[in-house]
């Protein structure tokens, strides 16, 4: 229903929201490549042997058919397959009428509803679209491997504001210690903040690391908890996702009023007799009188 963004979505919404605000949620994001399933296998195993339940959720911003990754990323995670405290799914948004902003939510409050205390969600790639995904989870993870390029590209992007903790994988191979000095180079040339990212060195390969980067999990989410920070930034992003799903609707129904306006504001607008700022005040009022 979400995926397809029903008509029955907000029934639904209403029904479990009550039941939602339970589960801890982190995001996982970072150059294609780096290993972010692998390293999202790892920290199920590690929530799985302190007896938590985990929801994964792989999102994909534009297609289920972008090559083989999204779903060969899945096959690492057959181990988990068969624990019903365990549940995968890999989620397109490219279908939903909303896009990611209202897809991603949506799904992360049924994973919460259906009683799961960890959801992990990781992102395809780089970008606007995964910096949507990371900023929608309580604790975000920026996944850098050896190698100066990907920490260009976190730069690059734009996410190295939202991470919350840096994690260098594949850390059995040469490059790390650049990769962890470069990273310390830029968060000392970054602004003062309350909460300092720290860098953790993982291999998904021989397993080290992962006790760590769960530690920093936990120090963060306790942070969050003891200066209100974690209750302030989940009030923000309802609100965030409210106005999203307003301004949605707007479109949609500023979209129906254009349709019937074949020669009357589209000409002026044509014809330069009405400016855009005027079409908009327009518009709005018109659509004003379309509210229920």
């Amino acid at each position: 229903m979400v995926e397809d963004g029903a008509e029955a979505l907000p029934e639904l919404s209403a029904a479990i929201y009550p039941e939602t605000g339970r589960a801890y949620t982190v995001g996982l994001t970072g150059s294609p490549g780096v290993g972010k399933s692998s390293l999202a296998e790892q920290l199920v195993r590690a929530a799985r042997a302190r007896e938590q339940t985990v929801a994964v959720l792989a999102i994909d911003p534009t297609s289920p058919f972008t090559g083989g990754a999204l779903l060969g990323d899945r096959l690492r995670m057959q181990a988990h397959a068969t624990d019903p405290g365990v549940f995968i799914r890999s989620m397109a948004t490219r279908g939903h009428l909303g896009g990611m902003a209202l897809a991603a939510p949506e799904a992360l409050r049924i994973l919460d509803a259906s009683g799961k205390d960890l959801i992990l969600v990781e992102t395809v790639g780089v970008g606007q679209a995964e910096v949507e995904v990371a900023t929608a989870t309580d604790t975000t993870l920026v996944v850098v491997s050896p190698g100066w390029g990907d920490a260009v590209q976190v730069s690059k992007a734009g996410i190295l504001e939202i991470a919350d903790v840096f994690v260098v994988n594949k850390a059995d191979k040469e490059g790390t210690e650049e990769a962890v000095r470069d990273l310390r180079n830029m968060l000392r040339m970054g602004p003062k903040a309350e909460w300092t990212p720290p860098i953790v060195k993982t291999s998904t390969v021989t397993g080290v690391g992962v006790d760590e980067l769960w530690a920093a999990i936990q120090e963060h989410r306790t942070h969050q908890e003891r200066s209100g920070a974690l209750e302030a930034k989940r009030t923000r992003r309802i609100l965030e996702e409210v106005k999203s799903i307003v301004a949605f609707r707007l479109r949609e129904r500023i979209a129906e009023v254009l349709s019937t306006e074949a020669t009357g504001l589209t000409g002026d607008l044509a014809t330069r007799h009405v400016d855009p700022y005027r079409a908009a005040e327009i518009l709005l009022s018109r659509v004003s009188f379309l509210e229920d």
